[in-house]
Formats: structure tokens, C-alpha cells, sequence
């Protein structure tokens, strides 16, 4: 039987790997996105572990939130993405700092 430690410890792995992917990588976009991404799905866990074994919905319709926050992040920082490496034929942040005007 799965209990809420169970979930809650998955989703603290998960945190703890994207944290130390965000620092770990510093250099590439594409990564820090993903990692990003990989952090809200760790919050998601717990908000539906909560909400399961509170046995109120309000965990998760507040996951549907994040979940279009997500997917627009994801969808605005991919077409970034794609104009800079276009533009600079490179995806490392430090060529981000260069378009400064």
C-alpha cells in the first residue's frame, strides 16, 4: 500500500534532481527548460498526493493551473529557443547575455 510518505518522497527526489540540474548545468537552455519542467511536476506530485489523501479536489484543480502555466512556458521558451539559435547558430546561455541592447 502506498501511503502520502511515498509520494511526497518521490516528489522531493524530483525536486532535488531539477535543483541540482539547474546548477549543475548552467551553460545549455534546452536543460534549464526541462529542468523547470521536471520542478513543476515534482510541485504536481505533492499537490495531488495532498489532495488524494485529504480527500479534497482542491490539490487537484490547482494542478490544472499549473499545468497551463507549464505548457506555456514551455511553448514561449521553445520559440525563444528557436530564434536564438537562429540567430547565433548556438543554444548556450551566455549567448543570451550578448543580446543585451
Amino acid at each position: 500500500m502506498l501511503t502520502l510518505a511515498h509520494f511526497l518522497t518521490l516528489g522531493a527526489v524530483l525536486f532535488a534532481i531539477s535543483v541540482a540540474g539547474i546548477f549543475i548545468n548552467r551553460k545549455n537552455v534546452l536543460i534549464l527548460l526541462m529542468c523547470i519542467e521536471l520542478m513543476l511536476l515534482a510541485v504536481n506530485i505533492n499537490f495531488v498526493a495532498f489532495s488524494r489523501f485529504l480527500d479534497v479536489m482542491d490539490g487537484q484543480v490547482f494542478v490544472f493551473f499549473i499545468l497551463t502555466v507549464a505548457a506555456a512556458e514551455a511553448a514561449i521558451g521553445l520559440a525563444i529557443l528557436i530564434v536564438l539559435f537562429r540567430n547565433r547558430r548556438s543554444i548556450n546561455v551566455e549567448d543570451i547575455a550578448d543580446l543585451k541592447g
